[in-house]
C-alpha cells in the first residue's frame, strides 16, 4: 500500500477553476483544489464508494482496508497520468470534506472524470447542482459534456438521464454518456 507521500501529487489548480454555484454556496459548499494532505480523506471517501460491494467479501478487515488502499492509489494514478490537466476539486460543506470533483474542460467536450459524495452528502442535489453549472460552463464555450458511468449503477445513470446525457457507447463494464447543448 502506498502512503500518501508516496502517491503522485496534485497538479497545481487551474487559474480559471470552477467555482461552486450560487444554489451550492448558498447551502455553504465550496469547491477548492486539492493537495497532497488531502489524500487521507480520499482514500476514505473511495472506500465508502466501495463498502457495499466489499461487505460480504469474507477477508479481515484490514485486508479490505488495504486492498481499498491499493484500489485508490492505483485510481489516483490513473486520474493523474491520463487526465492531468484537469481540475481536482474539493467539494466542502462549511470547510469539512464532503466530497471530490474532477473535470476535465477541453474542446469539443468537457469531460467529468469522477464525482464522489461522502454518504451523508449524497441525495442532497450537491451531484446534480455541480453538473448542471459544469453543463452551463460547457455550453458557454460551445462545448459538449461526458462522462463514464458503472453500467450497474442505476441510480447514477437514472440522475444522468434526468440532466440529459445520453448513452453514446457500451464499453461493457462502464457506458459513455454525453451531453450536447440543444
Amino acid at each position: 500500500m502506498q502512503a500518501p507521500s508516496q502517491l503522485t501529487s496534485f497538479p497545481a489548480g487551474r487559474d480559471d477553476r470552477l467555482t461552486a454555484p450560487a444554489l451550492l454556496s448558498e447551502r455553504g459548499y465550496a469547491l477548492r483544489p486539492l493537495h497532497d494532505g488531502d489524500l487521507p480523506w480520499l482514500r476514505e471517501l473511495y472506500a465508502s464508494t466501495r463498502a457495499e460491494e466489499m461487505a460480504p467479501v469474507p477477508w479481515p478487515d484490514a485486508a479490505k482496508r488495504a486492498f481499498l488502499a491499493s484500489q485508490f492509489a492505483l485510481q489516483h494514478q490513473h486520474y493523474l497520468a491520463h487526465y492531468g490537466d484537469s481540475d481536482f476539486l474539493a467539494i466542502e460543506r462549511d470547510g469539512a470534506p464532503a466530497g471530490r470533483y474532477y473535470l476535465q474542460r477541453a474542446a469539443p467536450h468537457h469531460l467529468i472524470v469522477d464525482i464522489c459524495l461522502l454518504p451523508d452528502e449524497r441525495g442532497r442535489g450537491v451531484a446534480a447542482a455541480l453538473i448542471a453549472h459544469s453543463q452551463r460552463t460547457a455550453a458557454a464555450q460551445d462545448c459538449g459534456l461526458q462522462l463514464h458511468v458503472q453500467s450497474d449503477n442505476a441510480a447514477a445513470r437514472r440522475l444522468y438521464q434526468r440532466l440529459g446525457f445520453v448513452m453514446v457507447e457500451d464499453l461493457r463494464s462502464h457506458l459513455l454518456l454525453r451531453w450536447v447543448q440543444s
